[in-house]
């Protein structure tokens, strides 16, 4: 702030002092309005969603509302009304899902709690006035304890664990109520009714009005997760190989997409989660195997960890072999225009809900031109080539070979998702390469200097499985 001060006390000196500031704060305060509403315009174009939620969020709590501001209903509900406000506050999220979620969570743990809670209370009645505190300090000591323990387990943690905090609160207050309330029974059924009815009125709002459901975005979110991978292979490629395709080199945000993929775990499980509570929609039938595309998200994961790798290559610390490069280059396209392609096809699968018939066919011509791949570099003289100007392209070769088993991986769970999801079946329009490998004769990688080491080095790549360089990170959260 002490710099801002001084750099503004500079600009007024050079316009004139004081006067010149006032005259200039009309023309700021004008640029400052502009650009927040060009924020608020930009945020809302975004994802036109978000203000349908805010319109939607806004007309649940003024229609609840009306229990406490119409006196004929204040007279039936009274002061207990609040909590009907305070439900839709807490339960009205973005997505069906999440509503659904946490009003279930909410309404039961509420019913339980008021339940336990009031047997609590007539068993610490039978210990008279000096005994019923300390049985009821021993409930609730027991109970709280109990649930916070619960929020351990990691499947009620993900699934139930807001209804276990509003277990605790309600079981709470109606015990500490219990000592000093009378009609404790009364008091948590009116809970339990504005409850209810705050609930009601989100899940109809929610379910009717422009619904957004997590199901959907998580179906969203894979395949596009997936396409972003195509897209930076496809600009690895153009970048690395300079590719004549490619009159301009791809965009930064192509050749960055996968990063968004490495942080998408969160999100991915939080809408699976949200997801498993929403009933039958569009095209989603009940009981939908949302928890497959979870793990499609991992192995998309795994792939973008080798793109992060092949990332560093782009700007090589080492001056690379152009003879080398040049020997390998086209397997190496080839390698990653088709694997390319078949992610393409495994997005356009999931988006579509078809069978990925035509990402198989991709991959079937990518082990055709990793074949041609080890040969190239078997058959390849090397003696005067340096092994360090050799070996960032031989990782990259590597690595590409690696990303493709990958990708048959991911191509192996869509194949399991379309079974169990019922995708429909459709003809494939692509054709396996007929293009064999090239059987030359094999030869030896044969770095020679004495600077290398004692004697002469002869690796042999015939076994090329066994040389493969697959650089992985340290932690893989994703298994």
């Amino acid at each position: 702030m002490d710099i801002e001060s001084a750099t503004q006390a500079r600009e007024c000196g050079v316009s004139g002092g004081w006067w010149g500031c006032l005259k200039a704060l009309p023309e700021k305060s004008k640029s400052k309005f502009l650009n927040f509403t060009s924020n608020i315009k930009k945020k809302a174009l975004g994802d036109p969603r978000r203000v349908i939620h805010s319109l939607k969020v806004g007309s649940a709590i003024t229609l609840v509302s009306l229990l406490y501001l119409i006196l004929p209903l204040y007279e039936i509900f009274g002061l207990h009304a609040i909590w009907a406000i305070f439900t839709v506050v807490f339960v009205f999220e973005f997505t069906v899902g999440a509503v659904l979620s946490k009003f279930t969570n909410r309404g039961f743990a509420t019913l339980l709690a008021g339940a336990l809670g009031v047997e609590g209370v007539n068993l610490a009645n039978c210990f008279g006035q000096k005994g019923k505190p300390f049985v009821l300090g021993t409930l609730l000591f027991v109970l709280a304890a109990g649930s916070t323990f619960s929020r351990f387990f990691p499947r009620i943690k993900a699934r139930y664990d807001y209804g276990v905090v509003i277990f605790i609160l309600t079981s709470s207050l109606v015990l500490v109520s219990g000592q000093r309330v009378e009609g404790i029974f009364d008091f948590a059924c009116q809970r339990l009714y504005d409850i209810l009815i705050g609930g009601a009125i989100c899940i109809v709002i929610s379910l009717f009005v422009c619904p957004v459901w997590a199901g959907q975005d998580l179906h969203n979110l894979i395949a596009s997760n997936i396409e972003k991978l195509a897209n930076f292979l496809q600009g690895f490629e153009c970048a690395y190989f300079e590719c004549s395709v490619c009159k301009d080199n791809p965009d930064k945000s192509v050749l960055e997409g996968y990063k968004s993929v490495l942080n998408s775990k969160a999100s991915e499980e939080l809408l699976a989660n949200f997801a498993w509570w929403e009933p039958g929609h569009g095209r989603f039938r009940l009981f939908h195997p949302w928890t497959h595309y979870v793990k499609i998200g991992a192995l998309a994961r795994q792939c973008s960890y080798k793109f992060e790798t092949l990332d560093r290559y782009l700007t090589p610390e080492i001056h690379v072999s152009l003879e080398f490069k040049g020997k390998v280059q086209e397997p190496c396209k080839k390698l990653c225009w088709e694997a390319s392609q078949a992610l393409k096809a495994l997005s356009s699968s999931i988006r579509t809900m078809t069978e990925p018939c035509d990402a198989k066919l991709h991959l079937e011509n990518s082990k055709n031109a990793i074949q041609n791949l080890k040969i190239a570099l078997e058959t390849t003289s090397l003696e005067d080539e340096e092994l360090i100007a050799i070996m960032p392209v031989f990782t990259v070769a590597s690595i590409l070979i690696e990303t493709t088993k990958c990708v048959e991986k991911i191509h192996d769970s869509v194949s399991e998702l379309s079974h169990l999801a019922h995708f429909r079946s459709v003809e494939s329009k692509v054709s396996v390469s007929t293009e064999k490998p090239h059987l030359l004769h094999r030869g030896t990688i044969k770095p020679v200097g004495e600077s290398y080491g004692a004697g002469h080095v002869q690796s042999t790549v015939q076994d090329m499985d066994r040389l493969e360089i697959c650089v992985r990170p340290n932690s893989d959260a994703d298994g």
